[in-house]
């Protein structure tokens, strides 16, 4: 059994302690949105392993775990004592004696940066218009452009009419290229309100001479306001002119000076480099993942401005830890920095000099502890057809819920977590052969090892995963056929349920909206406002 840590002491830590301390909350995505502390970062034991060299990099530094009480914690802590965590502790009595000892419980997921967007409106006082006005300056043919802040995904799903996908830390960078009458508005969007509070204060900070105002509760308002959404729109940012770069450059001077962003050379890189074993480094690209892809700094992650300011915590499972932003011309890292430095970041820094030096291409090969360690027989696509023609397999899938719902699964799978397998297990007919698949076939991989100690029925891998059943021209089921538990593994936008939608929607507008008393009341955030000098 490892160490525990009782509530009251933890929230000491949390309150007055400088030290790293990485605050995992292991239960699945759905049950943590119910209830959890404020700064826990949810790390599902389910995927534990996928996500932990990014999210925790440095083997000593200080770890506490949460769960409900039901025993995940324990669970979590053997594994990461296993991969070399010589610091893990478990909060004793889980969530339930947090709540017990009188502290603060939040819902929903990327609380801190949600908090820190309202945090933000009521202290700088952003401006906004509700979508009833920005229909009527439609109307009437004001002059103005909808920048929408959120990736181009999320754009393409969705979005205002007239709008044109311009990602948070594009803002400032690119907006000269958008606009070039200072008598035009810039209205900015996102899908709710934190990216578009952060992005239309980003643009008054940086001292566009344009008026800047954010939608109101963003594409959720306008639809609930009964306006039309486009979908699969392809008006995006322009490339940056030398111009326009001049521009950004002195904004993001003038930026850097007010809120303190500060610098690093190479030679201040490679000395944290060398304290890595001792202090958490993360190196944390802010371009857009297309730009990372052609080529990035050798042990950096992908992290684009706007989502790591709007979801810090998927990005960095350590608090007080040291933050290195990287980018082409540190316009796109000093806009980011700027933010995290009011989230109250110690030690946030540019890259000087961005992309000089060696860099990397594509993607990263992940590293995931104890996967080759497991031993499993793979079969193809066309061999597990057959078995499944003769009724000799049963199919587990360990996508998310969404994923097997509506990206497709093989037909009869039923769908599983791997943190429940045990009981998983009971559910699943017949005595013939398990199997596993996910959507790649890792995460099945790291299932199938656990298997081995719960059941004697003959284990298979779908080499490749469900993508390769499809590649392979296989057919393909949607829907929630077969479901061994509760589909709470992920914390559900309110786009992604088939029924109430407008109920989720104002559902979620409401929890953002009360998030500063909460903070308040809770009184371990340490935001910062930077008041105009």
């Amino acid at each position: 059994m490892s160490k525990t840590i009782a509530a009251q002491d933890l929230h000491r830590m949390l309150e007055e302690d400088d030290d790293e301390l990485a605050l995992l909350d292991v239960r699945e995505e759905g049950v943590f949105g119910r209830a959890h502390l404020l700064f826990a970062v949810n790390l599902p034991l389910s995927r534990l392993e996928l996500r932990l060299n990014d999210l925790l990099p440095c083997k000593g530094v200080r770890i506490v775990l949460c769960d409900g009480g039901e025993g995940l914690a324990q669970r979590a802590a053997a594994k990461l004592e296993s991969f070399g965590y010589g610091d893990v502790a478990v909060l004793d009595g889980g969530v339930p004696a947090w709540k017990d000892a009188g502290y603060e419980l939040f819902g929903g997921v990327n609380v801190p940066s949600k908090a820190f967007g309202e945090f933000v409106e009521h202290h700088s006082g952003t401006p906004s218009v509700s979508p009833e006005e920005l229909k009527a300056m439609m109307d009437g043919g004001e002059k103005m452009v909808v920048l929408d802040s959120r990736p181009w995904g999320e754009y393409r799903r969705m979005n205002i009419p007239t709008g044109i996908d311009c990602p948070g830390a594009e803002l400032v960078y690119r907006v000269n290229e958008v606009v070039s009458d200072p008598d035009t508005t810039v209205v900015v969007n996102c899908a709710g309100r934190t990216r578009s509070i952060i992005g239309a204060q980003s643009l008054i900070n940086a001292g566009i001479p344009n008026k800047v105002v954010a939608l109101r509760n963003g594409t959720m308002g306008w639809a609930l306001a009964g306006f039309h959404l486009e979908s699969g729109s392809d008006r995006r940012f322009p490339a940056v002119s030398r111009e326009g770069l001049a521009k950004a450059k002195a904004a993001a001077a003038a930026v850097a000076q007010r809120f303190g962003v500060k610098t690093i050379d190479a030679a201040g890189l490679r000395r944290w480099r060398g304290e890595a074993g001792a202090r958490s480094l993360f190196l944390l690209d802010v371009r857009n993942p297309e730009e990372y892809e052609v080529g990035h700094v050798p042990g950096s992650q992908s992290a684009p401005g706007g989502q790591l300011v709007q979801a810090t915590d998927r990005y960095v499972g350590v608090q007080r830890s040291r933050l290195v932003l990287i980018d082409d011309t540190g316009v796109r890292a000093t806009m980011t920095a700027s933010w995290l430095v009011q989230m109250g970041w110690p030690e946030v820094v540019v890259l000087d000099g961005g992309l000089d030096g060696p860099l990397e291409v594509g993607q990263p090969k992940p590293v995931i502890p104890g996967l080759d360690a497991v031993k499993a027989e793979a079969i193809d696509p066309v061999t597990l057809k057959s078995m499944r023609d003769r009724g000799d397999a049963t199919v587990v899938d360990f996508a998310t819920s969404l994923e097997y719902r509506d990206d497709g699964h093989v037909p009869g799978a039923w769908w599983a977590v791997r943190a429940r397998l045990d009981d998983a297990l009971d559910e699943l007919p017949g005595n013939g052969a398990l199997v596993f698949t996910s959507p790649d076939g890792v995460l099945a991989r790291l299932a199938a090892g656990d298997a081995t100690a719960l059941t004697e029925r003959p284990l298979r891998l779908l080499e490749g995963g469900t993508a390769a059943w499809r590649e392979a021209g296989m057919p393909l089921s949607t829907g929630f056929e077969h479901m061994t538990g509760p589909n709470d593994d992920l914390q559900y936008r309110a786009y992604d349920y088939t029924e109430n939608i407008e109920t989720h929607m104002k559902e979620y507008l409401s929890w953002e909206t009360g998030l500063v008393e909460q903070i308040e009341r809770d009184g371990t955030a340490r935001f910062r406002h930077v008041p105009p000098s």
